[in-house]
């Protein structure tokens, strides 16, 4: 007997829980912010690509991560929710087809709109947003480069929208853009280490597997230090900002001493983060106002 096709509702609500509405903004907002702190006005092209970084874009990262790590989501009792679905097999063609359907007007109109440089971002974006998960390349199986290019979903959409906004370079806005990447980088070092044992059963790769559950939460309390003293060589109030990695630090330091064996603990620090992250955007948030406000 054929299984039964799913309804357009069940088809909705599996796509819009693949596409991890609670992280929807941390992609939105590093381009909306980004770029209208450098042109100071609202526009189409605002307009645009908040849409774009802020649902399709999630859609097409997350995905296609639930497509193609399906194996192991099974084997992953903290699936099906705000950390990700666990995609019916008869939705990864449609979620595949979703994901590019949905980005292609919106990557075309921001094409039409932007220079040349904006495009080698937009599209470097975009390379590693389907190779994170896709074969013949899953980076997220390579150790390492699956932290590096998890941070790149984050930063990204910020870089993209200096550029697209046309904002002049200075080794300070580099520095930012580094601390950002650094709080990628140990956020998604974090998230891996609960997922250890998953990943072992399904034979997929990752930080944690490579390196151990307890070295991985090391490296992550260390990647967040680094990027809040990072922050405190910029101008002020970008100093300010250093504190903002302080709650991350606080979320992870009870991990330290973790092992393979009891890495799934760090799930419940990995719910606190969730929430530790609106927190830091609210921080951010007054830091970009409080700029705006005193810059011309």
């Amino acid at each position: 007997m054929s299984t039964p096709a799913l309804s357009p509702s069940a088809v909705v609500r599996e796509l819009f829980v693949s596409s991890r509405p609670v992280s929807w903004i941390n992609t939105a907002y590093p381009f909306a912010a980004a770029y209208i702190l450098t042109t100071r006005h609202v526009d189409l092209t605002l307009i645009l690509g908040t849409i774009f970084f802020l649902i399709p874009y999630n859609l097409a990262m997350y995905g296609i991560n639930d497509v193609f790590d399906y194996e192991s989501d099974l084997r992953n009792p903290r699936k099906g929710g705000a950390h990700g679905a666990v995609l019916d097999r008869r939705m990864h063609r449609v979620t595949l087809w979703a994901a590019a359907l949905t980005c292609a007007p919106f990557v075309v109109a921001l094409v039409l709109l932007g220079s040349p440089l904006s495009w080698l971002v937009l599209a470097a974006s975009l390379f590693f947003v389907v190779f994170y998960s896709a074969p013949p390349l899953r980076l997220k199986e390579r150790p390492f480069a699956d932290s590096v290019t998890s941070s790149i979903h984050f930063f990204s959409p910020a870089v993209y929208g200096l550029v697209l906004a046309g904002a002049t370079w200075t080794w300070q806005l580099g520095v930012i853009v580094g601390a950002f990447a650094l709080w990628g980088i140990a956020s998604h070092a974090f998230g891996a280490v609960q997922d250890v044992a998953a990943d072992r059963a399904a034979g997929i790769a990752s930080i944690a597997t490579a390196r151990s559950a307890r070295w991985t939460v090391r490296f992550a309390l260390g990647c967040y230090a680094a990027a809040g003293l990072a922050m405190l060589v910029t101008a002020w109030p970008g100093p300010l900002a250093a504190l903002l990695v302080v709650p991350y630090l606080a979320v992870v330091w009870p991990y330290r001493n973790v092992t393979d064996d009891t890495a799934d603990r760090a799930t419940t620090g990995w719910r606190r983060f969730l929430w530790v992250n609106q927190l830091a955007g609210f921080g951010a948030t007054v830091l970009l106002i409080w700029e705006a406000l005193r810059t011309p």
